[in-house]
């Protein structure tokens, strides 16, 4: 078969092609006037099928309803969320193995002999295992048991970034004039009740010379 010669009379694209929707051309053209989305409400606007998730027709949503806790949102909830810090574990009974008496242990150290991956991450002891050796010992954090362990073996302690300070307990304010005020009124009834049995006491004491004087 013959192919036909190609002209501007049988001219095709590839692909059919699908007629665009033209929208507001009139109301002949079957879409003219409303455009097709109806009289006002929320899908004739513009936008309207462009909504978030959890978009709930405008009134106030799910998420922004519920109760809020403290969480990772919160600076106040360390250690997680955003401001969660990270450090590299490494116990006592690991640096007994792997360093000599009289060693000064670093992150430095730490790193060359495999025990941490990164000196950009603060190092903790803790005091899993037993130490029998004397280390002197550097790193940014220590627990309770570590510290004691360490201490005992004739070791030293540094706190990279300084030794952390106790946190005071915070008391109410509404709490301690409440106190005060029950402490002065204890007070001040023991006081009454020494007045009191002092002054049944003078009486006594007059009435004794009567006596002898009869």
């Amino acid at each position: 078969m013959a192919s036909e010669e190609l002209n501007l009379s049988n001219l095709e694209p590839a692909q059919p092609r699908k007629t665009r929707k033209r929208v507001g051309r009139g109301l002949g053209s079957g879409k003219g006037r409303y455009s097709g989305r109806g009289i006002k409400g929320q899908k004739s606007r513009a936008g309207s099928h462009k909504l978030p998730a959890g978009f709930e027709g405008g009134q106030m949503p799910i998420d922004m309803r519920l109760g809020k806790l403290r969480g990772n949102t919160s600076a106040d909830a360390m250690p997680i969320g955003p401001f969660r810090t990270h450090t590299q574990p490494v116990n006592v009974g690991t640096l007994d193995l792997r360093f000599d008496a009289g060693a000064e242990v670093t992150p430095e150290a730490l790193k060359s002999a495999g025990l941490v991956r990164k000196l950009s991450i603060d190092v903790k002891v803790l005091g899993e295992g037993e130490l029998t050796k004397k280390l002197a010992v550097s790193a940014h954090g220590f627990s309770k048991s570590a510290v004691e362990k360490i201490e005992a073996a004739g070791g030293s302690v540094t706190w990279l970034r300084g030794e952390p300070v106790k946190k005071k307990k915070k008391r109410h304010k509404s709490s301690a004039p409440k106190a005060e005020a029950a402490e002065a009124a204890e007070t001040e009834a023991e006081n009454g009740t020494e007045s009191e049995s002092e002054a049944e006491a003078g009486p006594e004491d007059d009435v004794e010379p009567a006596e002898d004087a009869e």
